[in-house]
């Protein structure tokens, strides 16, 4: 039976008819304003019958950045959408008559992976998703880690540096400070400062530096910004290597707008692992891959959800 997922972002929404191959039949995508919850609930419900009514569909999975609770019902927080303790299904509900399951964002992209993209032939896998911040999944036993208050895999908000950088989540040193999109930028801002000739030229022409100009010059590979990108994916492989030894995953996917630059990235990931993992060399070895479902994946894993809920078979 096909099922609805629904993608909920800062500023749109994507949501998608997905069949039982992880195939989207039929997918629609429309702005929001993240300060109006009452706009974004309106629009999830009329993206939904809009859908529902040219295909038969068994249910529908709404993913957000966000705290779910254990029920995967409620939202307790959300960063980016005026969400607080928001019984988002309940209110849903009153104007959708089909089951409806809540699921945080990353979660539900980390399960697309799993189900139908770079994890399908494992059983225990964690997902970093490296894009403005970073966000994770975790896969043991086949099943989606959620933890006894719905929140677990949190990984971008892991202590990484005592004492570090301040994150916006109040902490200091957390991970996605030193592992994100805006941590590559930083980096590279330091090594334009300290006379990297490339990026202090292209610093100059615009302005400053964004995430699509790094990603020029690291396909064009300028040393500045490959160093840059080392130092980014040394972080994440010191990172995975704690998660290593407490998870002990076969696989580890790396998503998110920043695995686009494919194996120099990887690279620098696998040699921190190698270094700081304790039990390397006398255990098989995590492999590490790029995500395969990119966009889709928010929506493709909101709506496999979705459809075990409504078949009574765990996620």
């Amino acid at each position: 039976m096909h099922a609805i997922g629904i993608d909920i972002g800062g500023t749109k929404i994507a949501g998608a008819v997905v069949d039982e191959g992880g195939q989207i039949l039929e997918a629609l995508r429309v702005p929001t304003a993240a300060t109006d919850a009452a706009s974004i609930e309106a629009a999830v419900v009329e993206m939904v019958l809009e859908l529902s009514a040219r295909h038969e569909v068994c249910a529908v999975g709404v993913a957000a950045a966000g705290f779910v609770d254990a029920a995967q019902s409620s939202m307790y927080y959300a960063p980016n959408i005026a969400w607080r303790n928001e019984p988002l299904r309940q209110k849903l509900s009153e104007k959708i008559t089909l089951p409806i399951i809540i699921e945080n964002d990353a979660n539900a992209a980390g399960w697309a992976e799993f189900v139908y993209g770079a994890g399908a032939l494992t059983s225990d896998m964690v997902m970093l998703t490296i894009g403005t911040g970073v966000g994770g999944a975790i896969v043991i036993n086949d099943r989606l880690i959620r933890g006894g208050f719905g929140v677990a895999a949190e990984l971008g908000h892991m202590r990484l540096v005592p004492g570090g950088l301040p994150c916006g989540c109040g902490a200091e040193g957390c991970f996605e400070q030193y592992a994100s999109g805006r941590a590559l930028q930083r980096y590279c801002e330091e090594l334009a400062d300290a006379g990297s000739p490339e990026l202090a030229r292209v610093r100059a022409e615009h302005n400053g530096l964004n995430g699509a100009l790094i990603g020029d010059l690291i396909t064009a590979q300028d040393p500045g910004a490959l160093a840059a990108l080392d130092t980014l994916g040394t972080r994440i492989g010191e990172a995975a290597a704690s998660l290593g030894a407490v998870l002990d995953p076969q696989l580890f996917v790396i998503g998110g707008g920043v695995a686009q630059a494919g194996e120099l990235l990887l690279d620098p990931i696998r040699r921190a692992y190698r270094a700081h993992h304790p039990a390397h060399g006398y255990h098989p070895e995590a492999e590490f891959v790029i995500a395969q479902l990119v966009n889709d994946a928010g929506v493709v894993g909101a709506a496999d959800i979705a459809r075990r809920f409504a078949e009574r078979v765990p996620a």
